[in-house]
């Protein structure tokens, strides 16, 4: 601690003088310090409100994005379902197809047999067999009309069978038209899902290049800051020591001033003394005295009205 119990009056003021000085001068730093971190925090809180509000909406962007995809995903994944029933479909179809197919080959491998329809043949038939039972014919002839009623009879059976198997084909037909129909609807919707799923996925294309472009700005928004905390960081480093420094060179100064102080105190005190000597001495031989002869007087008890 500071002994001023030695020091004189002037060297008291002197090493206060001083002391004020160097705390004006620090004083005069500091306010250049803030005034400068104020300029650099303006401009920084301007670069901060740019960086927030991109990044915000990139975030809006972000939203809209993911649920464009989420659409997108959304109809892919029924078109993938529509895909499968569609494929089961085809199945059924190639299916429905070799079953025609099959009786169709079989009809006309049957038709091939029977030259001839059911009724035709029957009427044929029928007549040779009356030939054969009633009529009077040679037996060369006989014979050969048996045999030729042996042939006759499996073209008869066979356009019978090709009858039925004509009848098959015509149920197949019937029962595949549907199958045929609704590949058909699937083909369709299928077709528009796709368009609606390009739509979604081209958006959020767009809507992710947007994002990329804001993040970018907003990036670099934020390295500005960096930058600026960066050049402020050794100022703001100053500001403590500062402070410290002037806190004790004002605790110094205090002990300085409260020396002073009591020095004045002291001079006061004998000058009132002194004062108070020449106001009794005045007052004793009844000599005209001054208002400040007669306060001091007063204060001191010396004087009672």
């Amino acid at each position: 601690m500071t002994d001023v119990s030695t020091m004189t009056e002037k060297e008291l003021k002197n090493k206060a003088d001083e002391l004020r000085t160097e705390l004006s001068h620090l004083d005069r730093e500091l306010k250049s310090i803030y005034k400068q971190l104020k300029l650099h925090r303006t401009n920084m809180d301007d670069t901060k409100a740019r960086r927030d509000e991109l990044n915000s909406r990139v975030k809006g962007l972000v939203a809209k994005a993911r649920d464009a995809k989420s659409k997108r995903d959304s109809l892919n994944a029924r078109i993938s379902s529509l895909k499968s029933s569609r494929n089961e479909v085809d199945d059924k179809k190639r299916q429905c197809s070799g079953e025609i197919s099959d009786l169709k080959n079989r009809r006309d491998s049957l038709n091939n047999l029977s030259k001839g329809s059911v009724e035709t043949l029957s009427k044929a038939y029928f007549a040779d067999i009356d030939t054969f039972l009633n009529a009077d014919i040679p037996l060369k002839h006989e014979i050969d009309l048996f045999e030729r009623l042996v042939l006759m009879k499996d073209r008869l059976d066979a356009a019978f069978d090709a009858n039925e198997v004509h009848k098959k084909l015509v149920e197949a037909y019937e029962s595949s038209k549907d199958v045929f129909a609704s590949g058909e609807d699937l083909g369709g919707e299928i077709h528009q899902l796709a368009e609606q799923s390009q739509k979604y996925h081209l958006e959020m294309i767009d809507l992710y290049k947007q994002v990329d472009e804001l993040r970018k700005q907003a990036d670099l928004a934020h390295s500005e800051i960096s930058s600026k905390i960066a050049v402020t960081a050794p100022l703001r480093e100053r500001i403590d020591p500062i402070k410290a420094k002037m806190a004790l060179l004002r605790d110094e100064l205090g002990i300085y001033l409260g020396k002073l102080e009591d020095i004045h105190l002291e001079k006061d005190e004998k000058k009132q003394e002194e004062h108070l000597v020449v106001a009794k001495e005045k007052l004793d031989k009844n000599a005209r005295m001054s208002l400040q002869d007669l306060k001091v007087l007063l204060e001191k008890g010396n004087l009672k009205f």
